[in-house]
């Protein structure tokens, strides 16, 4: 299996689905919280590429390849597309050939010379009526939108190689043996390499280039050279090829298109049948391979890069030496994945676990990259696309699980932006604040329903307060209060749980508890009083008892000594 031209940097990709929004095609499959470009389905427009916000997606770089390639001994010759004057202002055939021959490239030419055999070609099948339509087959991208998505059309594309297969098989032939390298603003030429490998050895960009040429302290540097025999210069422009041809079978129309919608929207009026006696110039991007996706930085833009193009371009044919005109004809292959389409029942039952049963919930937002909730739930069941991908309905999931918790919970509960404003406020937050309605308090201070002590404290200190028993003098209610600041989206959460009945029982605890233990000193001072006048009046017995025995004792001690 052939390494992708387009690569994925994982770490990178933040589910963001915008790539999945201007591929033209939908070629790309989200899964893992990954978006991966399908293969079979891509059409290398590159939009992914200038798109991604996180730059994860980028062009497979074959610089090193080229340098084993150059390492080999063999003479190694490049063709360069014309817009390379748009990518490289001030630069001419001689100031670029001068940096790529620093590198060890044998020879340098212009792929132009390739456009000027092609058109020639073009001009060749309507002249002699060929086809009814003829779509230009410069542009690969194109080529493959075709092939892969419409198909049916693949009969009205010109049958002619593009003129990068045909420079570089014109290098072949004059420098045999060598190998070949394009360099150009285009990932879709990545592809069309691997299907013309016997022309075609290696596809470079220009930002690959550059960056190459810097590792080695070089640069492209402006020229002064110029020739008026390189009409062919036009291609890269928007009506570059038409302004080349001789456009000479009044029997035809000529026109041009650009732009990915443009030239979809064209070829279904070519398969509908509202199209005939044409020769339609189409390319991908808009304003064509001047505003390739694969340039450098800032350089992609439409009317300067047309403007560059246009000056350096001269006014007249290239001369070409003879070829081969059958060398240039080729077949387009049919290569479109076969999808079985989904019944109503299976798209419906997509559409329900999103929330949508009518017609109505299906808001057609694009949020998740696709043009309808209908395509959307196709590429679920394709397996190209997650049910959560659908953002309207995560957050209303999210709200209603939010706003469920929010109304369920037996705590109040009252969220503050960071100036102290009341921005969410619950149900149980109001019974606790005898509020009747949150829209009489939402958006206003938080010193109007609560003291804001307990929030300033957070503020200062940058700690939560858990648990703080709070008496809540106005409203003669206990709370349990915990305040918890998110630094990450900088709002206070005020968490409040309603303990006035427990406090109440807890006060009353107290009450009979005191009550007891005074009831008990009582009961322990009068057990003492008694315990006191018993011991008295035990005393006073003992003495009366001690005496009346004394004198008893002393009877009878009398009483025996008389006897006696």
């Amino acid at each position: 299996m052939s390494q992708s031209c387009i690569e994925l940097k994982k770490s990178n990709c933040k589910n963001c689905y915008k790539c999945i929004r201007y591929c033209p095609v939908k070629s790309i499959r989200f899964s893992g919280s990954q978006a991966r470009v399908l293969e079979d389905e891509c059409i290398y427009c590159g939009r992914c590429i200038v798109v991604c916000p996180q730059k994860a997606k980028v062009a497979r770089n074959d610089v090193e390849k080229v340098k084993v390639m150059l390492a080999s001994g063999s003479p190694v010759c490049v063709s360069v597309a014309p817009s390379f004057v748009a990518n490289y202002r001030g630069a001419t055939i001689s100031s670029i050939s001068d940096a790529l021959k620093a590198l060890g490239f044998a020879e340098v030419e212009e792929t132009a010379l390739g456009a000027s055999m092609v058109k020639n070609q073009y001009d060749a099948l309507v002249r002699e009526e060929r086809q009814d339509v003829f779509i230009s087959t410069c542009c690969h991208s194109l080529n493959l939108l075709v092939r892969r998505h419409f198909p049916e059309a693949i009969p009205y594309l010109a049958r002619v190689v593009s003129p990068m297969v045909a420079h570089c098989h014109s290098l072949k032939e004059r420098f045999p043996g060598c190998k070949t390298v394009f360099i150009g603003p285009c990932v879709a030429k990545k592809h069309e390499q691997t299907e013309h490998k016997e022309d075609v050895d290696c596809v470079l960009t220009f930002p690959e280039l550059t960056a190459w040429l810097k590792e080695k302290g070089l640069s492209v540097k402006p020229g002064e050279d110029h020739n008026d025999y390189s009409k062919a210069r036009l291609f890269p422009s928007c009506g570059g090829i038409l302004k080349t041809m001789e456009c000479d079978n009044p029997n035809y129309t000529y026109l041009a298109i650009d732009g990915h919608r443009a030239c979809i929207k064209a070829i279904r009026d070519i398969l509908e049948g509202r199209v005939h006696k044409c020769f339609v110039e189409m390319s991908m991007c808009d304003g064509s391979c001047v505003c390739g996706p694969i340039v450098d930085s800032n350089e992609q833009t439409p009317v300067s890069g047309y403007l560059a193009v246009k000056q350096y371009a001269g006014h007249r044919d290239f001369v070409l030496p003879q070829y081969n005109s059958e060398e240039l004809r080729c077949e387009h292959p049919y290569g479109v994945v076969p999808h079985e389409e989904p019944s109503e029942e299976e798209i419906k039952r997509i559409l329900k676990m999103v929330g949508k049963v009518s017609k109505a919930d299906e808001l057609n937002c694009g949020c998740c990259g696709y043009d309808s909730c209908r395509d959307k739930a196709i590429a679920v069941i394709r397996g190209k696309a997650d049910l959560s991908m659908c953002l309207p309905f995560l957050k209303d999931r999210a709200e209603s699980f939010s706003e469920s918790i929010m109304n369920n919970t037996p705590n109040g509960i009252i969220i503050l932006n960071e100036s102290m404003e009341m921005q969410q406020i619950n149900n149980e937050a109001l019974n606790i604040l005898n509020l009747r309605d949150s829209s009489a308090v939402l958006g206003e201070k938080i010193d109007r329903v609560l003291d804001p002590q307990i929030f300033h404290e957070v503020e200062l200190s940058g700690d939560n307060v858990l648990n703080r028993n709070i008496y809540l003098a106005d409203y003669l209610k206990h709370v349990d209060v915990s305040v918890i600041y998110d630094g990450n989206y900088h709002t206070y959460m005020c968490i409040m749980r309603d303990i006035t009945a427990e406090a109440n029982a807890q006060e009353e605890k107290d009450k009979i508890r005191q009550h007891t233990i005074e009831v008990a000193d009582q009961v322990v001072g009068k057990q003492m009083r008694v315990v006191q006048d018993i011991a008295s009046l035990l005393g006073e017995t003992v003495a009366e008892t001690k005496i009346a025995l004394t004198k008893l004792k002393e009877s009878l001690s009398n009483e025996s000594t008389a006897v006696y």
